[in-house]
């Protein structure tokens, strides 16, 4: 046994005379302590020791604080314990994983007893370490399988009408994601659907619930038409004039129903999103939206006005039942563009921890409306500059909806 250091826990009766002769011949340090000593002076110092030696009548909790106590100072003993009768003391110690010396306590053999037990324990360490390591790759692979599942759940292609660009940037700051955008044809291709959303947190939680908003959100919207709004007589699908707007009630029918889902099965759970749902008329322009306690988008002037927000026209999705969203309304000309963001933009954080911010944002979104891939390049390249070698505390989407000059319309295109 070179090198291994021995702390011997004693009580009345004192260690056997045998026992103590053999340890000091196999051993280079031994160091006895007072059980006694130990439990009433909680501060009393115990040495680093690789073998703690224990009488069979200590009681298994109060070995057990023994090497919590030598734990906490860095070492991690192998525990002994001994007895020279009495030998059923020793069967709690043994069901607790402990190993035991019992006479003749002569040299060699108390040697190679503790060599055997020290090797033993290794060898389980070993082995629960490579367990771990196991269980550290099957649960990475079973992260990477998430995302791959995630990833599916986003468009592989955006259907972008003629006359239009879509751009988006996606990152996420983990294996898988909270934000998600989606963009997909409604009323037989007359007009186009654009989500952009964040479920709060991040991880495999709220990655769950994006498949499940993202699903809700875009098969309750295809399967709804303007049947429903002529049927319920409501007021609320409609312009200011008062005319009905169609694309209008897919929106306002898919938002309702997955708020009320989400409220009615998971408001225990404590997932919300917010979120970004406009419903574009490619020919005119026009924007009819709902923005759910979202960051506003900002509406970007061809000629270099000042951005226009999207405000919220309601809350969260999730968080209130039967609360109520209304549609907002906006108008794209030839040269402008839509940017919608979450905000892992904003709040990207340096190393040091300072935000990127929203003031630093419309800087960078000043000025005459780029194209879309210009746009989130742009942004893109700042975030990535300000968290430069920092972690990614957040997910970050961007997507960019632009207009260019000079293009005609669908309509215009048709006639000729």
């Amino acid at each position: 046994m070179p090198n291994t250091t021995v702390l011997v826990v004693d009580e009345d009766p004192p260690v056997p005379a045998d026992l103590l002769d053999a340890l000091e011949q196999v051993a280079p340090s031994v160091t006895l302590r007072s059980l006694a000593r130990l439990g009433s002076d909680p501060s009393a110092a115990l040495p680093a020791a690789d073998v703690l030696l224990v009488p069979a009548r200590c009681a298994p909790d109060a070995v057990r604080e023994v090497v919590g106590r030598l734990r906490h100072r860095g070492a991690d003993p192998v525990v002994v314990v001994y007895a020279r009768d009495g030998f059923e003391a020793l069967e709690p110690h043994v069901r607790a994983g402990h190993d035991y010396l019992v006479p003749p306590f002569l040299p060699a053999l108390v040697g190679a007893r503790l060599t055997g037990s020290a090797q033993r324990t290794e060898r389980d360490r070993a082995a629960g370490g490579s367990d771990a390591r196991t269980e550290l790759i099957r649960y990475e692979r079973e992260l990477e399988i998430g995302r791959e599942i995630q990833a599916g759940f986003l468009p592989d292609d955006l259907p972008v009408p003629r006359g239009w660009e879509i751009d988006v940037r996606f990152r996420p700051a983990r294996q898988v994601a909270g934000d998600f955008y989606d963009v997909f044809e409604l009323v037989h291709r007359r007009r186009l659907a654009i989500v952009v959303a964040d479920v709060c947190d991040k991880g495999v939680g709220s990655a769950l619930f994006m498949a499940l908003i993202r699903s809700l959100l875009r098969h309750t919207a295809e399967n709804s038409g303007l049947q429903h709004l002529v049927a319920t007589g409501s007021s609320l699908a409609s312009d200011h004039a008062g005319v009905p707007v169609v694309g209008a009630t897919p929106l306002l029918t898919a938002v309702s129903a997955t708020n009320g889902y989400l409220t009615r099965n998971h408001l225990s759970q404590g997932y919300f999103a917010t979120l970004f749902f406009g419903v574009l008329d490619p020919v005119t322009g026009s924007l009819v939206y709902i923005n759910g306690g979202h960051n506003p988008p900002l509406l970007l002037d061809a000629d270099g006005a000042e951005p226009v927000p999207l405000e919220p026209t309601g809350p969260a999705v999730g968080v209130l039942p039967d609360c109520t969203f209304t549609l907002g309304y906006a108008q794209l000309d030839p040269g402008d563009t839509l940017f919608v963001y979450t905000d892992g933009v904003p709040e990207a954080r340096c190393p040091n921890g300072r935000f990127l911010g929203e003031e630093r944002m419309l800087r960078l979104l000043a000025g005459p409306a780029l194209p879309g891939r210009e746009l989130v390049e742009r942004l893109d390249t700042a975030v990535r500059a300000h968290t430069a070698d920092g972690e990614q505390h957040d997910d970050v989407t961007m997507l960019a909806l632009h207009r260019p000059r000079g293009v005609p319309s669908p309509a215009a295109m048709a006639v000729a």
